[in-house]
């Protein structure tokens, strides 16, 4: 039973091999991708016309135009940052792995927010 359980486990551990080696080639592929669709021409124009109905609401809403130009810039920086994690990412410049993405976005978005907060605060 012994021997069973240990060619099992043996096979288990080929099988792990074999998806992560598929993974690993195929995560990078994927990045490259998406960063490809965010900085595609038409994902430019997209930006642009999400930051100006972004714009246009705050100052409907009554926002100051200083206000509203920076809270813009915040708005689109978010989605700068993402994108800079990403080709980080791929590129290797700093060896991200799963995880790490994920808790690298997601420090970002909180990076960001809580600066967008404060912003806020401040015209109060």
């Amino acid at each position: 039973m012994i021997e069973g359980e240990k060619g099992k486990k043996e096979k288990d551990v080929e099988e792990i091999k074999e998806v992560l080696s598929v993974v690993s080639k195929e995560i990078p592929n994927l990045l490259k991708s998406i960063i490809g669709s965010v900085f595609s021409e038409e994902a430019g124009r997209d930006m642009g016309k999400a930051a100006a109905a972004f714009y246009k609401e705050l100052k409907e809403a009554g926002m100051p135009e200083e206000t509203a130009v920076r809270m813009t810039e915040n708005y689109i920086s978010v989605f700068t940052s993402l994108s800079d994690v990403m080709k980080k990412a791929v590129s290797g410049e700093k060896k991200l792995k799963g995880d790490e993405i994920g808790a690298e976005i997601e420090r970002k978005i909180k990076e960001k927010l809580a600066e967008k907060h404060v912003s806020e605060e401040e015209e109060e």
